[in-house]
């Protein structure tokens, strides 16, 4: 240990003494005695202390970066050494988080190639990793695709009466210019009631074909016993789950219905178009929202005929989750569930702005859905036991039909 940190900790002993329970005395020395640490750890790396002239040397100190560790005694402020080339990271620390190893790797290879924005220069800096190294990036790189692959390509157990789809689109240069694609998303419950991370893709546009591809990967990789899709109302993602899920259901998003809806009404009276459609889904069964549906066509077709024929051409569709155990209505009515998901998905994404290609896209998001994934196993069922149960025990809903995918 440096002598100066010796003085430091000595000095620190004498002014509050070693009193049992005190617990700022303990902080305040780990944090003398971290730092003691990494100013060694980085003395033997570079070859030489601070302001030390030797021919081992092979690098320089280049200021700190500050980070905060949660340790048992409270949260300690580090100053951590910078290096002119490469990187350090103290080895008492736990490393970063698969996300944040994810989102350094990714920023580091738009560096690399030349992709970056200010945004990314600025990253770049706080994170002290000036001096790239493209063999460096690429060993990161394929240490962190691996495990997402892993995750991404694992088998799926058990059966998934519920699954929800959806897309957000991040942009991405390929082929020499920047365009937005389609990253892909399911999620699922268990026939326990767990949520579950359950696929990701990314691909140029979300037309049908690759929504077909990307269904029949997950029905590949163990996909079974689906009962209810819930999705937007996209013409190509419709006809995949026809094709891909054979007897499965589909319930159309009845947030995106509404503001279809809402699109074909004055701004003016979209509030009370809005209450007067609501009434439809309060009602307490599938039967009686049907008959209050009828009734709000047959009262605003005259002031809102579009609006209507919306709302006519989805009866069919949106109404599907009322055939469903009533404790499941509000998570299974629509895609919320997945687009809260997608909401912090787009904050994370946006970081980078503009990804280098297709990999790094996979490998930040998929870094992202495994960590959340991670979380839902260990918290509470999204749906209760005995709730599923009351669902495994009616495999086929009466439902209005024809409901079912497959007869569109």
């Amino acid at each position: 240990m440096a002598s100066t940190d010796k003085i430091a900790l000595l000095e620190l002993i004498r002014k509050i003494g070693l009193e049992d329970g005190d617990v700022d005395f303990l902080k305040e020395g780990l944090r003398v005695l971290t730092q003691a640490v990494m100013e060694a750890e980085v003395s033997s790396l570079i070859g030489a202390e601070r302001y030390e002239r030797s021919e081992k040397r092979s690098n320089s100190r280049n200021g700190y970066r500050e980070r905060e560790w949660d340790t048992r005694v409270g949260t300690i402020d580090l100053q951590i050494p910078k290096l002119r080339k490469g990187s350090y990271f103290p080895s008492m620390l736990e490393p970063r988080r698969k996300a944040e190893k994810a989102l350094l790797s990714v920023v580091q290879e738009a560096y690399v190639h030349g992709v970056s924005t200010r945004k990314v220069d600025e990253l770049v800096e706080s994170m002290g990793i000036q001096g790239i190294s493209k063999s460096e990036v690429s060993r990161i790189c394929k240490e962190l695709d691996e495990v997402v692959q892993e995750f991404k390509n694992r088998p799926l157990e058990g059966t998934y009466p519920y699954l929800w789809l959806d897309a957000t689109f991040p942009r991405v240069r390929e082929g020499g210019r920047v365009q937005s694609m389609a990253f892909v998303i399911a999620i699922g419950v268990r026939d326990t009631g767990e949520r579950e991370v359950l696929g990701f893709d990314i691909g140029t546009s979300e037309d049908g074909s690759f929504w077909l591809t990307f269904i029949r990967s997950l029905v590949a990789r163990g996909l079974r016993g689906v009962q209810l899709v819930i999705s937007d109302a996209h013409e190509g993602l419709r006809s995949a789950i026809g094709s891909a899920l054979t007897g499965a259901t589909w319930q159309r998003c009845r947030v995106h219905t509404m503001r279809n809806i809402l699109s074909q009404v004055p701004r003016a009276s979209q509030p009370m178009v809005s209450s007067i459609v609501r009434t439809i889904f309060a009602q307490p069964t599938q039967e009686t929202a049907k008959q209050q549906l009828d009734m709000v066509v047959e009262q605003l077709r005259g002031k809102f005929p579009k609006a209507m024929d919306v709302l006519e051409r989805a009866e069919e569709d949106v109404l599907t989750y009322m055939a469903f155990p009533k404790e499941h209505w509000k998570q299974i009515c629509s895609t919320n569930p997945l687009e809260r998901l997608n909401r912090e998905l787009r904050r994370r994404l946006d970081i980078v702005g503009i990804f280098p290609n297709r990999k790094s896209v996979i490998r930040l998001g998929g870094a992202i859905l495994q960590e959340q994934n991670d979380e839902w196993i260990v918290a509470r069922r999204y749906f209760s036991r005995e709730s599923m149960a009351k669902l495994m025990s009616t495999q086929e809903p009466q439902l209005l039909a024809p409901t079912s995918v497959l007869h569109k």
